[in-house]
């Protein structure tokens, strides 16, 4: 037994009976597992019990991991989990709780804080005047419902600043969306109606919200005002096509949330469902990887997460900031959607929130729940009734997100290796490269390579170079050179981290490389690998060809080196679709590289390659002189009188107008 392990055992023998929190940590004193407890010496000493019964499947590996542990003594239950989540949060434990959600999280804020609100998508709460709505269960449907309340409840679109500047109604009003207050004369009662339908409607309250619109077209035509009873018409037609969307799944009109669990081995999916009156009103999914502890840690944790991430702290205890709420990751992977201790979106927190176990920690969570909604919120795992269907619901969810899911990687996998077997690879092509080159009447030259990781875009290892027109033109002055060019750049780096071993590097060369041309680029490709002495990287070329023997038909084929005929794909051919989707982003990629370039160097002036003088004061001599040409007329004696202008900056001016001039003739 080692002395660190000797440190452990003594201090095993001396835990505390109270509740608290326990670190274990590794032999470089990282935190592997942080966990709470109400008895500190049952819990821990349970861990190392030789009939523990936890199942977790790290539980074997803490005697060889653990060299240290750390435990803090909390004066409740609830505190305990308080802390355990500030932790968590601190220091990233690696056999925590680590959900990833499949999707991004929006919210829809009404900014009442001004004389005119408005509608707009945020991911965190500011803090200014106004409730916030959701979070939503994709960034599609935020948007899909700002587009209805814009298109029939006729609040501004605008920005602040632009309501402040505006001279004449925008094509909102013209289109009848916007009513446009920032120039005419609006009812503010009016507008402040509308202002509450738009509320109604995103709390999801249609009966009260029907019954409000329909008064008020009734009342608006019985006054012959049937533009407005129009209006109103329309309203209630939205708001009855939202109705129909919303699949009624109980008589009972309470609000509550309900969570469905699906477990394989390390692998889990969790299902949400936010029932409002007795309507399914949102239905989101939730992955999880290496999953490596007990149903009712990971709910606690999902709870946690989900619904007082940022109000598990006390008030004396928050800093206020947002920004460090999201840099210090939660346990829970998701993007933190309002500042710490902010007020909940009405509607967030329901009374009831049904589970399929009862999760690590209940009565404190509870509590906790309590605190942040300001009502009592019940963790219920339901034995009979209604609401044992409502869970069978969410758990049939999960089990079907996580078959297609899965379905959706095996599909992946399917489509790599028809691909290894069509090019005779020797491993599976999980990670692949495209370069394409991209000019404007031969100027502007640019190389992009993309680069996918199982069939999806890695963008952390895009790639684009910059061909001086000298280098395309010393090198054959066409594509091929530039070709040559960008992939010996992209090569030699590739070879440089294989000498070095470097396993992380960003420039490791792929399983499979890609170009954008048929034999002629094949033939360069592999003539800059092999220059490097890489002779064992895959290359291809992916062209579309007009087959020759119909004349009208366009097909893509693949070029391999050293074999003499192209292998034609089908358009329905599994790979043609990653391959064309590769060849299309390395276009897209290129591209923009190359209109950015182009746009730097429609801008650029003789000033800014003249060294030794500021930008401010390159301003100030354009503002005084007007161009680069009065610059040159003018004196030694009006160029110094400029505001940061010496005798040393003046010359520094003559001698760099003067090679730019002589450079561009």
């Amino acid at each position: 037994m080692t002395a660190l392990a000797l440190l452990v055992q003594q201090k095993l023998a001396t835990l505390p009976r109270e509740p608290g929190v326990y670190l274990f940590r590794d032999r470089d004193g990282r935190v592997l597992y942080v966990g709470k407890a109400k008895s500190l010496r049952s819990r821990v000493r349970s861990y190392f019990a030789e009939s523990g019964g936890d199942g977790r499947f790290f539980i074997p590996l803490l005697p060889e991991l653990i060299a240290d542990l750390e435990t803090v003594v909390v004066g409740s239950e609830k505190e305990a989990l308080i802390l355990e989540n500030e932790l968590i949060k601190q220091h990233l434990p690696r056999f925590n709780v680590k959900l990833r959600d499949d999707k991004t999280y929006l919210s829809l804020k009404l900014t009442v804080g001004h004389a005119w609100p408005r509608l707009l998508v945020i991911r965190r709460d500011d803090g200014s005047p106004g409730p916030v709505f959701g979070p939503f269960d994709s960034a599609t449907a935020a948007r899909r419902t700002l587009h209805v309340v814009n298109k029939h409840f006729q609040l501004r679109t605008c920005s602040d600043a632009d309501f402040a500047n505006r001279q004449r109604p925008c094509l909102q009003h013209q289109i009848k969306r916007c009513p446009a207050p920032c120039v005419l004369a609006v009812d503010a009662s009016w507008y402040a109606t509308q202002v509450r339908l738009v509320t109604l409607f995103l709390e999801n309250r249609h009966e009260e919200l029907r019954s409000t619109v329909d008064a008020q077209m009734r009342h608006a035509a019985s006054t012959f005002q049937f533009e407005l009873a129009a209006v109103y018409r329309d309203q209630l037609r939205a708001i009855d096509r939202v109705q129909e969307e919303q699949r009624i799944v109980s008589d009972d009109p309470a609000d509550r949330d309900v969570i469905g669990l699906h477990r394989d081995g390390e692998r889990i999916e969790l299902a949400h469902l936010r029932v409002r009156s007795g309507r399914l009103v949102d239905v989101r999914t939730i992955s999880g990887v290496q999953a490596v502890f007990d149903d009712e840690a990971l709910l606690a944790a999902y709870i946690l997460r989900t619904y007082l991430q940022h109000d598990v702290v006390g008030d004396d205890e928050a800093d206020g900031d947002g920004d460090d709420a999201q840099t210090q990751a939660p346990a829970i992977d998701e993007e933190p959607t309002r500042p710490p201790n902010a007020a909940l979106p009405q509607g967030m927190i329901p009374e009831e929130i049904v589970v399929p176990v009862e999760p690590e920690g209940k009565e404190a969570l509870e509590a906790q729940l309590k605190r942040a909604s300001g009502h009592k919120v019940t963790l219920l795992v339901p034995k009979r009734g209604p609401k044992v269907d409502l869970l069978k619901l969410a758990m049939d969810n999960a089990t079907h997100a996580f078959s297609e899911k899965r379905r959706s990687v095996d599909d992946v996998e399917a489509r790599l290796a028809k691909l290894q077997q069509l090019l005779r690879l020797p491993s599976l092509p999980r990670r692949v490269e495209c370069c394409d080159i991209s000019h404007l009447g031969g100027g502007d030259t640019v190389g992009a390579v993309v680069a996918f990781l199982d069939a999806a875009p890695d963008k952390s290892r895009y790639r684009t170079f910059h061909v001086r027109d000298d280098v395309v033109e010393r090198r054959g002055g066409d594509d091929y050179g530039a070709m040559y060019e960008v992939l010996s750049r992209r090569f030699r780096r590739g070879r440089t981290a294989r000498t070095t071993s470097d396993d992380e590097s960003a420039w490791n060369l792929p399983d499979l490389f890609v170009v954008d041309g048929g034999r002629g680029q094949v033939g360069v490709a592999v003539a800059a690998a092999r220059d490097l002495g890489l002779h064992d990287l895959p290359i291809v070329g992916l062209a579309k060809e007009r087959d020759l023997t119909s004349g009208d038909r366009v097909v893509d084929r693949l070029y391999l080196p050293g074999q003499k005929n192209a292998i034609e794909l089908r358009s329905h051919a599994a790979v043609l679709g990653f391959l064309a989707h590769l060849r299309d982003e390395a276009h897209r990629f290129s591209n923009r590289a190359r209109e950015r370039l182009g746009k730097v160097r429609r801008f650029h002036s003789a000033l800014d390659d003249v060294k030794g003088v500021g930008g401010e004061t390159k301003k100030r001599l354009v503002e005084r002189f007007g161009s680069v040409r009065g610059i040159l007329q003018a004196s030694d004696a009006e160029l110094g009188a400029v505001e940061g202008m010496g005798a040393k900056q003046v010359a520094a001016i003559r001698l760099g107008l003067a090679t730019a001039v002589l450079r561009d003739g």
